[in-house]
């Protein structure tokens, strides 16, 4: 058993730092690079492109990053976890063997985690009496089931556990939690049993720390952020230890700041019940954390509690749930609001006249109210310089939103004076992807874990 091992967050979502994971590698030691590509709406895009393209359906720019670090985690033997195998963790897996034949490497082991793709066994999952039911309304998937754009169950830790312990150098997967890309290399490096609930709601706190990577290490924190280097920013450590505890730390080289407020702020990010942190590994109780700031950019993470896992898998799906589009004008000084205003009536009474239906009508008023809405403060018309004017419309009309795209240009001219931007051009219909989260109990679902070798 290793004394301790070093895990590196390089991605916090698909489209973060393209250099982070580049760094982490090559200016410092770590054992293993981590990368979180998925979010709910990520698994939509990536089917819609699979569908497209069978060779599609995972992160494409995951093939050039790993032409730039695969010698050097071959030099280093650091191994690499990511779920930017999005719908397609073969394809990517295969993208990155023709990387490593391009760069002449021998001797590598890619594992892909297969199973989380459970769109086209649907009618079976129903016909086993689970109707996937919407975890926030009751109601069952039936009437959006052919609508389904994607289906995935979240996995943790345990198949990533198994290849690893297979010899895998880098494991792609789907969707996985964003906690188990970080607790698998704990289990399969210290050996901890399943069962100790403690130890893995300490690797599972460790994982939510690194998920979102620079975040945990000065990115959007709100105090003292003026002091922090965010233009070089270091991207956060877990220095993990067979006790459970965690040291959250990064290169001294670089920049960014982690501190007990960095590390705290992170801990509080996208949790619902602190009791009960729901993963398909186990329930970890956040209220139980301790945090001790070391100094040095090193904080300690300790005494986490856990309980046993359920006996569910959470599964994320999305489906077409009709169309949007939406537009802008910037009004000016004098009057910006009161410009703004009349701008969105007169807009509203002429898609009245127009006969056109839609399921939502939003507007915002961009330096005003578009953050706080009905909270912001009231201003006076002197204290606006600017305003701008943004409408929004839903409908599963296709039609009428494609209309509405038509009505936003003329007010340029026959609208409030002092328009200074029109942006965008005409708006046109987008497809509108709904969010349908539900459970599924684990026996009817099993993982797999495929190894390719060169």
């Amino acid at each position: 058993m290793k004394e301790k091992i070093r895990i590196a967050s390089g991605q916090g979502f698909w489209g973060d730092l393209i250099d982070a994971p580049v760094k982490q590698v090559t200016e410092g030691e770590i054992d293993y690079l981590v990368m979180d590509y998925l979010a709910e709406v990520t698994m939509s895009i990536l089917q819609k492109q699979k569908n497209k393209n069978p060779q599609f359906g995972y992160a494409r720019d995951i093939p050039d990053l790993m032409e730039r670090i695969l010698p050097v985690c071959k030099e280093k033997n650091i191994k690499v976890i990511t779920n930017g195998g999005g719908v397609n963790p073969e394809g990517c897996a295969n993208a990155i063997i023709e990387v490593a034949n391009k760069l002449g490497i021998k001797n590598l082991k890619v594992a892909v985690v297969l199973g989380d793709n459970i769109k086209d066994r649907i009618d079976e999952i129903i016909y086993e009496g689970c109707q996937l039911n919407n975890m926030e309304t009751g109601e069952s998937i039936l009437p959006v089931k052919d609508k389904l754009l994607s289906a995935n169950v979240y996995f943790g830790a345990k198949p990533i556990v198994e290849a690893l312990q297979n010899g895998a150098d880098i494991v792609i997967t789907g969707r996985t939690t964003d906690t188990g890309l970080t607790l698998a290399p704990m289990v399969y490096e210290f050996g901890w049993d399943w069962n100790n609930y403690d130890l893995i709601s300490a690797g599972t706190v460790a994982g939510h720390i690194l998920e979102c990577g620079g975040q945990a290490s000065g990115g959007n924190l709100l105090a003292d952020w003026e002091s922090i280097d965010l233009v070089d920013i270091g991207f956060p450590i877990a220095e993990a230890y067979p006790s459970g505890e965690v040291i959250i730390t990064k290169h001294e080289s670089l920049g960014g700041k982690v501190s007990f407020e960095t590390v705290a702020e992170q801990l509080v990010y996208e949790i619902g019940d602190p009791e009960e942190y729901i993963t398909p590994d186990c329930v970890a109780d956040f209220t139980s954390i301790k945090l001790e700031d070391l100094g040095n950019n090193r904080v300690r993470v300790y005494d986490v509690k856990g309980k046993p896992e359920t006996e569910f898998f959470k599964v994320s799906c999305s489906f077409a749930d009709g169309y949007s589009a939406s537009g802008q004008l910037t009004y000016t000084w004098p009057k910006a609001l009161t410009k703004a205003n009349a701008a969105d009536k007169i807009l509203r009474e002429r898609l009245q006249n127009l006969e056109l239906e839609f399921e939502e009508i939003r507007t915002e008023f961009v330096g005003y109210d578009s953050c706080h809405g009905p909270l912001s403060k009231e201003l006076s018309e002197d204290d606006i310089n600017e305003v701008v004017f943004k409408i929004a419309v839903r409908s599963h009309d296709y039609k009428a939103v494609e209309r509405f795209g038509k009505e936003i240009a003329p007010l340029i001219l026959t609208g409030p004076p002092s328009v200074t931007g029109f942006a965008g051009g005409r708006p046109k219909p987008s497809e509108v992807v709904a969010y349908w989260p539900a459970l599924i109990p684990k026996k009817l679902i099993e993982p797999s874990v495929k190894i390719l070798e060169l």
